[in-house]
């Protein structure tokens, strides 16, 4: 049985990332609660879905399903929210498992809390750019709020025909008990310091005061929020806002710049296997040159007429300094340091004679590969591991060679007690990673 105050604390006085629909599906189960009406507990039936599975063509198919929250249980996972550290958890897990080539998102969510959205949404970021794997999504059938920031962090973004996008804003309820308070005799006094310390209390209606700070915060988060996604999308926030909140069904997400391609999950597993299969580059620059998104991909995979949406303009590439990223990677005092393995250079390195012209071809391949792994150990702090750049340097590693290792400190230090995989399909010879440490686990918890 769920712990209605505890509930109740989550969805009232507190700003949430969730369309209105479901809010007020929420409330219409909160609110004859609250008002001292007996309902049937709700009891779980039985054990959460899987939140990985893993597709013949080896791709990780990672669940963002229910609403979201900022921590949950077991009881508030079978009853359908998802936290965002079991998200990030999963992803994370995916793109460390060597068996799996890509990863995509099948995402079924309304939205939900606030608290530690963005953090994901940043760790989300990070994995990708460690990895250098490609990271797709589907609205399947929903991707709203919350969720759809978890969406617009993916390369490209699929929404199903059905499907609906967008609501990218903010809201907060409260609710007024003082009239209920009255009529069961109840009357609250509240004694406290601090001249704002009981402003929006249930017990008494909103006062201005404590209205214009709740709509404050929710503005401030709503362009945070905005800025985000448009960030993501290679939008404006301008653009982003412009939404007004609005929820985008199917191919109409597409004219807004919100989603890329109309089409199901079945769809984008397959095309991106196509893809991972087609590329011969090395699978560093997959991300760059396969699954890059074009401004105008939409545009040109739908024949929809876009007239009557936003006319979003790409935002300006961030600076991404080389020197200054190697210089982040070695701030943090809180990251788990790794070695850095010694790799013997694939290629001998060009000796210049006094006075002569280095090859322009080398030159810009050893700045592009210099600025690569100072960017990975940029990302990887972020995610706790601290990588030496210039021992990197050094040392000739390839930047392949150093995701690799950031992923194995990943993958060591990871707790995977909650990641589940099974095949949804034929399953490939031999199980992951990922399931021989789920099966590990659930032995000896069994024994």
């Amino acid at each position: 049985m769920f712990d209605l105050p505890h509930v109740a604390s989550r969805a009232f006085g507190t700003p949430l990332m969730i369309t209105r629909a479901k809010l007020e599906t929420i409330l219409g189960v909160l609110g004859p609660r609250l008002a001292g009406n007996a309902l049937a507990p709700i009891e779980p039936e039985a054990d959460p879905p899987p939140r990985i599975s893993i597709t013949v063509e080896r791709i990780a198919v990672v669940s963002v399903i229910g609403t979201l929250v900022s921590r949950s249980g077991y009881l508030d996972a079978v009853s359908g929210l998802s936290s965002y550290a079991e998200i990030g958890e999963a992803i994370a897990a995916a793109m460390a498992d060597p068996s799996v080539r890509g990863v995509v998102l099948d995402v079924d969510s309304a939205g939900g809390e606030v608290g530690g959205l963005f953090d994901l949404v940043e760790q989300i970021a990070s994995i990708k750019t460690v990895s250098g794997k490609p990271l797709w999504a589907v609205a399947n059938e929903s991707a709203l709020s919350a969720a759809y920031a978890i969406a617009s962090a993916a390369d490209r973004v699929y929404v199903t025909r059905t499907g609906e996008i967008g609501s990218v804003g903010v809201v907060a309820v409260h609710i007024d008990e003082s009239g209920a308070d009255a009529k069961a005799g109840l009357s609250w006094t509240f004694v406290f310091a601090g001249e704002r310390k009981v402003d929006g209390n249930a017990h008494e209606p909103l006062s201005g005061r404590a209205r214009a700070a709740i709509q404050a915060d929710v503005d401030r988060l709503c362009a945070e929020l905005c800025a985000l996604v448009a960030a993501n999308r290679g939008l404006t926030p301008e653009a982003v806002g412009s939404t007004q909140a609005a929820v985008y069904r199917g191919e109409f997400a597409t004219c807004a710049g919100l989603a890329d391609r109309i089409g199901p999950l079945d769809l984008a597993i397959a095309e991106m296997t196509a893809e991972l299969e087609r590329s011969a580059v090395p699978s560093r620059l997959i991300k760059a040159q396969s699954f890059k998104r074009s401004p105008s991909m939409a545009i040109k995979e739908t024949e929809t007429t876009c007239a009557a949406t936003p006319d979003p303009k790409p935002l300006a590439q961030t600076n991404n300094d080389p020197a200054a990223n190697a210089d982040a990677a070695q701030a943090s005092p809180t990251a788990t340091p790794i070695a850095v393995p010694t790799i013997t250079p694939t290629a001998p390195a060009v000796a210049l004679a006094a006075g002569s012209e280095p090859d322009a071809a080398p030159t810009e391949k050893l700045r592009a590969e210099f600025a690569e792994i100072a960017a990975i150990a940029a990302q990887a702090l972020q995610l706790g591991v601290a990588v030496d750049a210039a021992d990197a340097v050094a040392k000739s590693v390839s930047p392949d060679a150093l995701r690799r290792s950031v992923l194995e400190a990943l993958a060591a230090r990871a707790e995977a007690t909650t990641i589940i995989a099974t095949a949804p399909s034929t399953p490939v010879p031999g199980d992951s990673p990922i399931v021989r440490r789920a099966k590990e686990r659930a032995a000896a918890a069994r024994a």
